[in-house]
């Protein structure tokens, strides 16, 4: 039927054009370092702080949240609604009673202070 093929013209000119499978992970992240913490950032855009869910296990740091669906007939979709989890793996120790969270214009970022035996420090040579 011409309404059926039409619709079938619209949804494949609004597809993305990156392959089906190759969808990157939600939400996306960024995790680096300095010399005294390591820092995951995540963009959360309009999602409320009610909505997130963190936790610090022994080996991860554990995002949690759900984006709640807009109703509505969609020709394209890009911004990913529903359930989402992201787990960042822990290979070094962190100062787990320091660790701080804050979502500010959309952006979440987790502190994970280093604990205090594992920051490098110089250490004096002696001479006798």
């Amino acid at each position: 039927t011409f309404p059926g093929r039409f619709e079938r013209l619209i949804e494949d000119f609004f597809k993305p054009q990156f392959a089906e499978g190759s969808r990157m992970a939600y939400p996306p992240l960024n995790v680096s370092e300095d010399e005294t913490a390591y820092y995951v950032r995540s963009e959360l855009p309009g999602l409320p702080l009610e909505a997130l869910d963190l936790t610090l296990t022994e080996k991860s740091l554990v995002i949690k949240g759900e984006r709640p669906t807009e109703q509505g007939k969609y020709y394209r979709q890009e911004r990913p609604a529903g359930f989402f989890q992201r787990v960042v793996a822990l290979n070094v120790p962190v100062d787990r009673e320091a660790v701080r969270a804050t979502l500010v214009d959309g952006v979440l970022t987790v502190i994970l202070p280093k604990c205090a035996q594992c920051i490098p420090r110089k250490i004096s040579i002696d001479v006798a």
